[in-house]
């Protein structure tokens, strides 16, 4: 069913646990992960880092919790091209608390788009173009202005001081999930117009691909 962006709520990732160790991560159709005791939960949501880039600081939701075991919901390593077997170790931490973003205005994403390579040989007349992954994507939204005591906004302009990887969560009216790691560059420079609200900008800068859930 089509969707509209009214009644959508914007999450940042404001507190993380302690990282754990990861020692292994299977070449499957939905990845297992092994983290000896992680104490984790089915529906937790996880950063991971790794040595497989394509899933190195991306965030997921999990299941099928065992105590020394999770699947990395929807993550697909069967390509061992893509996801050499036996090195995607590294770690995972649990996002310990999501900040909600009030008084949210004119949300937009940006990139996201295939790379391409465009070539031709001499001897052809035809050029030729390839794939070459995708580029970075990021989202924007403003803010009211007057929301600078709110736990948002304040979580906002810690993040931007430290440019740390977070994680931006956005919950669709259906209940569908988003995951976007990100950094967060909040614009405080308030914008004035007649006729509007004043405001002030924050960006999302993407720090890998972002994953839904349903």
């Amino acid at each position: 069913m089509a969707q509209v962006p009214t009644g959508s709520t914007f999450y940042i990732a404001s507190a993380y646990a302690t990282a754990k160790t990861v020692t292994i991560v299977t070449n499957a159709s939905e990845a297992v992960v092994t983290s000896t005791a992680h104490g984790y939960s089915n529906g937790d949501v996880i950063e991971m880092t790794s040595g497989w880039g394509r899933l190195n600081l991306r965030v997921f939701e999990i299941k099928s919790v065992t105590t020394d075991t999770f699947v990395l919901t929807g993550q697909d390593t069967t390509s061992t091209t893509f996801f050499p077997a036996g090195t995607g170790i590294g770690t995972c931490r649990k996002v310990s608390t999501f900040t909600q973003l009030t008084s949210i205005m004119n949300p937009q994403s940006n990139g996201g788009e295939p790379k391409t390579v465009n070539y031709k040989f001499v001897e052809s007349d035809v050029e030729y173009s390839i794939n070459d992954g995708f580029g970075a994507t990021s989202y924007t939204l403003e803010m009211d202005a007057d929301a600078v005591s709110t736990a948002g906004y304040i979580a906002l302009k810690s993040l931007t001081e430290v440019q740390t990887v977070t994680c931006l969560k956005v919950v669709t009216r259906s209940g569908s999930r988003i995951y976007q790691p990100c950094t967060v560059a909040l614009n405080e420079a308030i914008k004035m117009q007649d006729g509007q609200i004043n405001r002030v900008s924050c960006s999302f800068n993407g720090s890998n691909r972002l994953t839904r859930a349903s």
